[in-house]
């Protein structure tokens, strides 16, 4: 008898193909038979004529640093996500190492943090990179220095260990501190011990302004010298002036690079505004030996004065866009939700870098920023392409978390889905499917996730597609998506209807 049959259910396999109608059965997680059906079952859904696809996987999560706090995992579960690659943008929450100054990192090894999580156990199922910024942070700290040969060698030690523990590369963030002050050699070379283990170099790249065409020329270049595999990690262009341009041009470099026979790729969010915390808009040179070290700058006046000026300079027509998401302090709560430029009026009309610098002083760092800088011809032109996939860039938040977050942590793969898919008409629904299934599991070399098909594992997905709605939005991002009818991880149902069912079914995934 099998565990579950799904019947009359339109399957859409993660490959491309088109849908067919079939019956689904699941025995012990995996998928069992697919066809017409007839045998009993401990539990028989009808599907209704609905779709099935596997589960989906989120390319680009930030979710190692929020998950223990939130195995449950609400904001994944409820746009459909059954898997998610986390430890991006330069930064996870293992290794540490006797320099390191960010309290929040407390697992020696990836190997201690991947137990530490089966003993909580996961709702989804959760693989991580590995930060080239930790590793730095880990040898040198929030030291500015180039990288001599022997720190070099002991981050690639560092980084090959994280890679037998199961680490599936690792990932750069190059406007972070400490990772934005390595150059284009150090990256190479660290990057290059991942390569024997046939993981990814997954970039935050060093501008995604202005400056994108040469970052992403920088990024192709990393990979071409340490035999990597690229993932540009949530492709945009920001700058008003490059817009219906440069990712044009982006585009074309990805494309050439390919036919060279490079292995390069890129995710994106399908949303115009971004995401990270506010201290990003302090010039980088200021995080020079830590956290603690810039807030000191900011109290000398001197030094203060010039961080203004930097910030103020970069920041020209761009302060109104940046909207504060949530602070940790309750005399700062009336900010969320307003822009900077909106705060530096109600204080008396302050100046905005200022603003921005005293928000982030009073809240130590525990302060996030949605950022609207994209513009839709972009964002549909990068969508479109057949390497381009879809990551949330977001974590495991609780429907119930304070602030207002970026509704990308919930909604993600439903606006795709809806909006761009069934209402723009970009693609079809196969490949929608596609690009956030089979095509990301190839992606990180998963082979028995991705794809509906007999003697993969059961992560599944029923959704109504005429009904599908990216319901999280920037005035009310925390709540779940219509249209997101079953979940299930690993065989286990985890979400129904919007309301998750409190399944710990997920697993930790180790790079093989």
């Amino acid at each position: 008898m099998f565990d579950l049959i799904i019947k009359n259910a339109r399957i859409i396999d993660g490959t491309g193909s088109p849908w067919y109608r079939a019956d689904l059965a699941v025995k012990d997680g995996k998928i069992a038979s697919i066809g017409r059906i007839n045998e009993e079952a401990a539990a028989i859904i009808d599907a209704e004529d609905k779709y099935l696809a596997p589960g989906f996987i989120d390319i680009h999560s930030h979710s190692d640093a929020s998950i223990l706090n939130n195995p449950s995992n609400e904001s994944r579960l409820l746009q459909g996500v059954t898997t998610e690659l986390t430890g991006n943008c330069g930064d996870s929450i293992a290794p540490t190492g006797k320099f390191t100054v960010d309290p929040d990192n407390k697992f020696a090894t990836v190997a201690d943090f991947f137990t530490e999580l089966e003993k909580v156990g996961p709702a989804t199922n959760f693989a991580m990179l590995v930060g080239h910024g930790t590793v730095r942070d880990a040898v040198m700290g929030y030291s500015s220095d180039k990288a001599s040969a022997e720190q070099i060698e002991e981050m690639k030690k560092i980084t090959a260990k994280a890679m037998e523990d199961g680490a599936f590369g690792i990932s750069s963030g190059l406007i972070y501190p400490p990772g934005c002050y390595a150059d284009t050699d150090e990256l190479s070379d660290v990057a290059s011990a991942v390569t024997p283990f046939g993981g990814l170099y997954t970039t935050h790249m060093r501008n995604e302004n202005v400056k994108v065409v040469e970052s992403v020329k920088e990024a192709i270049e990393i990979a071409e010298r340490s035999g990597a595999r690229l993932e540009i990690s949530h492709h945009k262009v920001t700058s008003k002036d490059n817009w219906q341009e440069s990712c044009r041009t982006t585009i074309a470099l990805i494309e050439k690079a390919r036919r060279r026979g490079l292995d390069v790729a890129c995710d994106q969010y399908p949303y115009s505004a971004s995401a990270t915390g506010l201290d990003s808009n302090i010039p980088r040179w200021a995080f020079e030996g830590g956290f603690d070290a810039m807030l000191k700058r900011l109290e000398d006046p001197e030094t203060r004065a010039k961080l203004r000026d930097q910030s103020n300079a970069s920041h020209v027509g761009r302060w109104g866009d940046i909207y504060v998401a949530y602070v940790q302090t309750e005399k700062n709560q009336w900010m969320v939700g307003k822009s900077i430029t909106e705060i530096a009026e109600a204080l008396g009309g302050k100046d905005c870098a200022d603003t921005c610098f005293d928000i982030v002083a009073e809240e130590h760092g525990h302060v996030g920023e949605v950022n609207f800088g994209m513009c839709e011809e972009d964002i549909e032109y990068i969508m479109s392409q057949p390497f381009t996939m879809t990551g949330s860039d977001g974590e495991s938040l609780p429907l119930d978390c304070p602030g207002k977050p970026h509704p990308r942590n919930f909604g993600t793969m439903v606006r795709m889905l809806s909006h761009y898919c069934r209402d723009r008409k970009l693609f079809s629904i196969e490949t929608a499917i596609h690009k956030i299934t089979a095509l990301p599991a190839g992606r990180m070399g998963l082979t028995d996730r991705g794809v509906i098909k007999s003697g993969m594992w059961a992560d599944l997905v029923l959704f109504d597609l005429e009904k599908l709605k990216d319901d999280p939005d920037y005035a009310n991002p925390q709540q779940p998506c219509a249209g997101i009818l079953k979940v299930y991880v690993n065989g286990i149902l985890a979400a129904e209807n919007g309301k998750v069912t409190g399944s710990k079914s997920g697993t930790v995934l180790r790079h093989k």
